[in-house]
């Protein structure tokens, strides 16, 4: 009887395997920054899924457990064109749908917005697609919080955040996407002491702010560009100067200016918590005030003002730690301020190094992440402290906080080294501490 009874236990126990065999997993994500029509995505180049909004989206078929997923753009948008990559788009079926893709569309950008930490405003200006000059938007500049030092466009173009020093708020402002007028959205989110830097993650559900005179980050969620306050805030080094978020979405870097470290946090996708990964805090070099990090996820560069030197990563994509870069930190010459990295991968372009006020470009090696000056460095206007890259990689934009305007420059492809446009400089308001590109 006994063997009976263990011959019928393990029929039905083959028998619901087989079923699990035939289960199949969802694979989807979040699309951000479509204006464009016409965006086609394809898994395992077969399943076809046409988008038209922003959002969570989710293939038709289903992937088998133990089985790959491959999702790819196979037909970018157009009316506006736009160039969408995809994120996280590969892997294998481990009994979970996967949530987690992210694919994010660009164009040229539209609009740039200058904070102007003296005048207690923000300048917009719409962006010649053609020559790079700047036009100003009617009505501007536009009230922000008392000193506005940092700002941040969300992923979708549709909101602007900015960072108040003095009031200890960010503001929200939703962007005219015709004119680039700023409106206020909502009143300003509470932050902690000092705001100092602001980012929103790549699919647009939660926003950071590093408060330097508190040595904390607060987080926020975010629904049609609203934020509402996570629980919880966390504890960062000395000073938090300057925060980014890796492609993948998963990781929050944060420069510690005081005590010249990296803190890094991964972020809980589902809720927007941050937790401490092992190792963290890293090593930089004093007065850490400026971190990068280049479109592949690959290598995080950190600006050390007072050391006059750039740190130089490669990075975890899966644990998110930092490694130093044989022959790390690269002496800089001078104070920088900031650095942004080309939407290539190929540059890094740093405010206020080989000498003072001047911009210069550094060649990426693919191979190793080590930086080489590239061609000439060139002028910028008296204190160059904040950056940005044009999201097609053809002009970059310079916030000069003593000589109150704004440089822009042409990129060339070949050698990422900048040539002013005309016109250049165009007048900010005062102090102008940080620029952003919709």
């Amino acid at each position: 009887m006994k063997r009976l009874v263990w011959t019928l236990v393990t029929v039905a126990g083959l028998s619901i395997m087989g079923c699990n065999l035939g289960t199949k997993y969802s694979v989807g994500g979040t699309l951000t920054g479509l204006s464009g029509t016409g965006l086609v995505l394809q898994d395992n180049l077969g399943d076809n899924l046409t988008l038209e909004s922003n959002g969570a989206f989710v293939f038709s078929q289903g992937v088998k457990n133990n089985e790959a997923y491959s999702v790819t753009v196979a037909t970018q948008p157009s009316n506006p064109t736009q160039n969408c990559t995809v994120r996280n788009g590969t892997g294998t079926i481990d009994k979970a749908a996967i949530t987690h893709v992210i694919v994010s569309c660009t164009q040229p950008g539209r609009f740039a917005f200058a904070a102007n930490q003296l005048s207690n405003d923000v300048s917009a200006y719409a962006i010649d697609s053609a020559t790079g000059e700047l036009i100003g938007v009617g009505g501007s500049p536009f009230a922000a919080g008392t000193t506005p030092v940092a700002l941040a466009v969300d992923p979708n173009g549709l909101y602007l955040y900015v960072a108040n020093s003095g009031s200890n708020d960010v503001s929200v402002f939703s962007i005219d996407s015709t004119t680039g007028a700023l409106t206020q959205a909502a009143l300003p989110a509470a932050t902690g002491s000092g705001p100092d830097a602001v980012v929103v993650d790549p699919t647009d559900s939660y926003l950071y702010v590093a408060n330097l005179a508190s040595n904390s980050v607060s987080a926020y969620s975010i629904a049609s560009g609203l934020l509402t306050a996570l629980p919880d805030s966390y504890t960062t080094g000395s000073e938090p100067a300057s925060l980014q978020i890796d492609p993948n979405g998963n990781f929050l870097y944060v420069t510690n200016f005081g005590d010249g470290t990296v803190t890094v946090f991964a972020i809980d996708t589902t809720t927007g918590a941050l937790s401490e990964i092992s190792g963290s805090p890293f090593t930089a070099g004093t007065g850490a005030v400026s971190i990068a990090i280049d479109p592949a996820g690959t290598f995080a560069y950190v600006a050390d003002e007072s050391a006059k030197g750039i740190s130089e990563y490669s990075l975890n994509a899966t644990t998110g730690a930092l490694t130093p870069v044989s022959g790390s930190p690269l002496g800089a010459g001078s104070e920088p301020e900031c650095l942004a990295v080309d939407p290539t991968g190929r540059f890094v372009y740093a405010a206020n190094v080989t000498a003072v006020n001047q911009i210069a470009a550094y060649s990426i090696t693919p191979t190793t992440g080590a930086l080489t000056l590239s061609g000439s460095p060139t002028a910028a206007g008296t204190l160059p402290v904040s950056i940005a890259i044009d999201p097609s990689g053809s002009f970059a934009y310079v916030a000069n906080d003593n000589s109150n305007d704004i440089s822009v420059y042409a990129v060339d492809v070949t050698t990422g080294v900048l040539t002013p446009v005309a016109l250049s400089p165009f007048a900010a308001g005062s102090e102008p501490r940080a620029i952003a590109i919709d």
